[in-house]
């Protein structure tokens, strides 16, 4: 329900004149969906959604142009963490020979394969699946699907960080730094330095999706992820989401659920040392 509600903010941003995103394929999934998380049809559910989708679309360029970045630096493989129902493989503009992992739960790309199937969605990059558990051994997975540790990659870790436990999320962190060769990138959005009040600005969104997002959410403290990237040695940059929005002509406040003005979005490079 919590990628849903992402392909919905998605297709809604998608549909906008002045949209940050596009793409093609994020309707169909909502369509598909059972049960159904239904587009805006009139002015109070659109209201309840105008936070959560231009939040979404604000992400989702964030993390389109960090690909951009990391294709025009030569990197050609990507692994996406927790991909759900992204579909970036298909719909950005790879360089020759990239290929795209995508890092998921196996029934979440029975769902997506299925759908996209059905959309006879072309291919930008070479996509490849890996039905794995990001609280699990997924990095066996990974380099059984193909990944070379030996070559710079490019991480994408997405609406991914809440749902994971604390040690889950260190172990993701670490795994990543193991798999990574200087070049690497690595682009991430974090909550903020406190999720106190995460639970009451989440239900908004917990009403229109059906589904209580801040019971799936994990809320116990931990390292702050450019802090730890920079413990393995890796460059961090980091801007507040409100910022980077502003930059795209776009205004986000606390309304809707989304925590926006507190989320922070990471990029990060290995350096030599």
């Amino acid at each position: 329900m919590t990628a849903l509600g992402v392909a919905a903010g998605r297709a809604i941003e998608s549909r906008r004149s002045d949209g940050l995103v596009d793409d093609p394929y994020a309707e169909a999934f909502v369509v598909a969906a059972t049960p159904r998380v239904r587009l805006p049809s009139g002015p109070n559910f659109e209201a309840a959604w105008t936070m959560q989708s231009t939040y979404i679309g604000v992400r989702s360029r964030f993390f389109d142009l960090f690909c951009a970045a990391a294709a025009a630096a030569g990197i050609t493989q990507v692994v996406i963490l927790a991909a759900g129902l992204d579909t970036r493989a298909l719909r950005l503009d790879w360089p020759a020979g990239s290929v795209v992992y995508e890092v998921d739960q196996a029934g979440v790309f029975e769902f997506k394969n299925g759908v996209l199937a059905g959309c006879r969605a072309g291919r930008s990059a070479h996509r490849v699946v890996v039905p794995a558990d990001l609280r699990e051994d997924w990095p066996t997975a990974l380099l059984a699907a193909g990944f070379d540790p030996a070559r710079p990659s490019a991480w994408l870790a997405e609406g991914l960080l809440p749902y994971l436990p604390a040690q889950a999320e260190a172990d993701l962190f670490d795994r990543v730094h193991q798999l990574s060769v200087p070049g690497s990138r690595m682009a991430v959005e974090h909550l903020g330095p406190s999720r106190a009040g995460t639970a009451e600005r989440s239900q908004p969104l917990s009403e229109v999706l059906g589904v209580d997002i801040a019971d799936l959410m994990y809320l116990d403290e931990r390292e702050d992820p450019g802090d730890r990237l920079r413990r393995y040695g890796w460059d961090v940059a980091r801007v507040q989401a409100s910022e980077f929005a502003q930059a795209n002509g776009r205004f986000l406040n606390d309304d809707g659920g989304g925590l926006p003005t507190r989320t922070v979005l990471i990029e990060a490079t290995l350096g030599s040392s």
